[in-house]
């Protein structure tokens, strides 16, 4: 017989619950959740009769039990998964069981340091690229979210396609971010159409589908004979092992659509968010220019690589910081197999959870001052001084982000050329709202003035 506690219940408004606020801004919900009702609650939502019970888990030791320990009890059911997977295809983000480790031993060789490192020239001349282009930018200001998905969704696309982005990034940036956001709407909304109905929206998102599915089967589909370049598809196209074979065409195409979404929404927002709190924090700001100065040169000097990410420690620092303050992954869903205990309280079998970075990572108990920027929180010494999971904005357990390597790459280089060319100073006074999605949204602009150096 269990001896573990009941979750509290967060009631909300007396006839919906707590449903309003978890539409209209569920990270606030969950920070005041925790701080009023503890580490793992329950959020009852929707009318009488229709009401639904999640459970957040806001402890650093209950996000390990969900996303490491016992991650066999809690896997990725939730709606939605389940649209995501409708939309863009049953890949690594998505896929469970035996199909999910199937194509972890196939993708898994593709991101070894080595051969992530061997990227590095690519981050670079986008940088590069980039930063010449804002230097023509009127009258000096540039919103950072924008700027940043697009430099990164540049890079991703020259890592899976290689020579053949040119002619994919209209079709991505004109297709993709509807999709996700059709997938979103349908996972928040309590009753909805059938995906074969023909509704206007079914409609729209049906011919977004087929134009990106038709763009990546044809790069797919370019590689089968072609040996001599080393993109992510070319590799992916001939990735095989013996007990695993080697994947089909659709789960090619899924494989490269999860890249795509996931390799660049995750590393834009971490970028756009470090360039933004340094445009407000100019003492760190020079402290970051100065070290990437003494490895890189100054303005114009030469091209980053992937051997000096660990000469830049502060910089990376600061990113770590970025990423703390603002997640790309803010909340994390998952559905209890079995009845289970979380950090002594139940959960019950069938139960949908959730484990929240965006509060983890904010939460009093291993963050002093916790809305304060302070990269010195990622010396090695207080790192080693705080829960594994006090910090986890790649997830974590059997399931961790397989890119975070590349991410991490590309945003220390990308950082270090824009910082090397530019100075940072905020154009907005204030915070950039927010809000979460399937990863984390800005809600407003992330303006920045920028003053080219020599």
């Amino acid at each position: 017989m269990t001896t573990t506690a009941p979750a509290p219940i967060v009631a909300g408004h007396p006839l919906l619950g707590s449903m309003i606020d978890l539409l209209n801004d569920p990270l606030a919900a969950y920070l005041r959740a925790r701080r009023d009702h503890g580490d793992v609650v329950r959020f009852r939502a929707g009318p009488p009769g229709l009401r639904s019970d999640v459970y957040a888990v806001f402890s650093a030791e209950g996000a390990q039990q969900v996303l490491a320990t016992r991650a066999a009890n809690f896997r990725k059911d939730n709606v939605f998964y389940e649209e995501l997977r409708q939309s863009v295809g049953n890949g690594l983000l998505t896929s469970q069981d035996d199909a999910y480790l199937r194509q972890r031993r196939l993708v898994q060789p593709l991101f070894t340091r080595r051969r992530v490192n061997g990227y590095a020239q690519q981050v670079a001349e986008e940088a590069v690229a980039l930063a010449a282009g804002w230097r023509e930018v009127p009258g000096g200001t540039v919103e950072l979210v924008g700027e940043m998905h697009r430099f990164a969704l540049h890079v991703v696309g020259r890592i899976l396609f290689g020579t053949d982005v040119g002619k994919a990034f209209e079709v991505i940036e004109r297709t993709l971010p509807p999709l996700q956001e059709y997938s979103l709407k349908r996972g928040f909304s309590p009753i909805k159409a059938p995906r074969t109905w023909p509704t206007p929206a079914n409609r729209r998102a049906t011919r977004l589908q087929a134009e990106l599915y038709a763009l990546c089967d044809g790069i797919i589909d370019n590689r089968r004979d072609r040996h001599d370049r080393d993109d992510l598809v070319t590799l992916l196209v001939h990735a095989e092992n013996a007990e695993d074979g080697s994947l089909d065409a659709d789960e090619l195409r899924e494989q490269v659509l999860i890249f795509l979404l996931a390799g660049h929404e995750t590393t834009a927002t971490a970028l756009a968010f470090a360039l933004h709190l340094l445009a407000r924090h100019p003492e760190e700001q020079r402290r970051v220019r100065d070290e990437v100065d003494r490895v890189l040169g100054g303005p114009g000097g030469r091209a980053p690589t992937a051997e000096d990410m660990e000469a830049l420690p502060y910089l990376t620092m600061v990113l770590k910081e970025a990423m703390r303050l603002y997640p790309s992954a803010p909340v994390i869903g998952r559905r209890s197999v079995a009845d289970a205990e979380v950090d002594g309280v139940r959960i019950p079998a069938g139960a949908d959870l959730l484990v929240s970075p965006w509060v983890t990572q904010r939460h009093p108990g291993y963050w002093p001052d916790p809305d304060r920027f302070d990269p010195t929180r990622f010396t090695p010494e207080a790192e080693a001084g705080r829960p594994r999971y006090a910090w986890f904005p790649f997830g974590g357990g059997p399931r961790a982000c397989i890119g975070q390597h590349l991410s991490m790459l590309e945003s220390v280089l990308g950082l270090a050329v824009l910082l090397r060319e530019f100075e940072f100073e905020d154009a907005e006074a204030g915070e950039v709202p927010v809000g979460a999605g399937i990863t984390l949204m800005a809600k407003g602009p992330a303006r920045a003035r920028i003053a080219p150096r020599g």
